[in-house]
């Protein structure tokens, strides 16, 4: 890992410390675009990494935190919905996040997104998530990256 902090970087911190959190971006030397990658840069689980995914729900952009440990279950999120969830384009992505699909971080979009937070990311002291790149990513606890996503924690899939 390396610590020269990009304009993004530097911007996403600024952020992360206005929402009360005192994560700290680490800039990793290769991708950390899958749960796989960025868990191998850490030498960490991949359950204890936060997957940013954006889903429409009926019409409405959801952000999706899920552990790196398995994937979101639509069938069950539409249940718990009551709406129609699909994995959203990479153009609509971008356009609600304003980050690329693989660094999607839980915040600092152009406009909040209704996030959930799947509940078996709790079982980890500490999660890491996208800070806006494929190249950087912050620890942060279950209960922080709840309180500052405003996010509902949720079971996201049936494993």
């Amino acid at each position: 890992m390396t610590d020269q902090p990009s304009a993004r970087t530097v911007a996403f911190e600024q952020a992360l410390a206005e929402a009360g959190c005192p994560g700290r971006v680490r800039v990793l030397p290769e991708s950390g675009r899958t749960a796989a990658q960025a868990a191998a840069a850490l030498g960490c689980d991949p359950g204890a990494i936060a997957s940013s995914l954006v889903f429409l729900a009926g019409d409405e952009p959801v952000l999706v935190m899920t552990s790196g440990a398995h994937r979101v279950d639509t069938d069950l999120l539409s249940r718990e919905l009551g709406v129609p969830v699909v994995m959203a384009r990479a153009k609509l992505v971008k356009e609600v996040t304003g980050q690329p699909i693989g660094g999607v971080s839980p915040i600092g979009h152009p406009a909040p997104l209704r996030t959930l937070v799947d509940q078996s990311l709790q079982t980890y002291d500490e999660v890491w998530a996208a800070a806006g790149s494929a190249h950087s990513i912050f620890p942060i606890t279950f209960a922080d990256l709840v309180r500052i996503t405003d996010g509902t924690p949720m079971r996201i899939a049936a494993d």
